[in-house]
C-alpha cells in the first residue's frame, strides 16, 4: 500500500457516523514501519476558525476503505 495514495486526503468519520477529518500525515514506527498513528486536519468551518490537528491511534480504526471509520463506544 502506498501511504500517500491511499490514506492522505482521505475523510475520518466517527462512531456516529460524523467527519472529524482527513489525514494530513501518517506516524510510523521506525523499527517496524507499521503505521501507530493517523494525523488528521480539521475540515470545514472549524478549519477557518482554528487551523489544528489530532492524532488518532491506529487501535481506533475499525475501517478503512473509501472513508475511514472510526470504533464507536460499542465497539470500545
Amino acid at each position: 500500500m502506498r501511504i500517500k495514495d491511499e490514506l492522505f486526503g482521505k475523510e475520518v468519520l466517527d462512531g456516529d457516523i460524523q467527519i472529524v477529518g482527513k489525514v494530513s500525515d501518517v506516524v510510523f514506527d521506525k523499527d517496524s514501519f507499521e503505521i501507530t498513528d493517523l494525523v488528521l486536519k480539521k475540515t470545514g468551518f472549524s478549519e477557518q476558525i482554528k487551523a489544528s490537528e489530532n492524532m488518532v491511534p491506529m487501535e481506533l480504526v475499525k475501517v478503512i476503505g473509501d472513508k475511514i471509520l472510526l470504533k464507536g463506544e460499542d465497539d470500545l
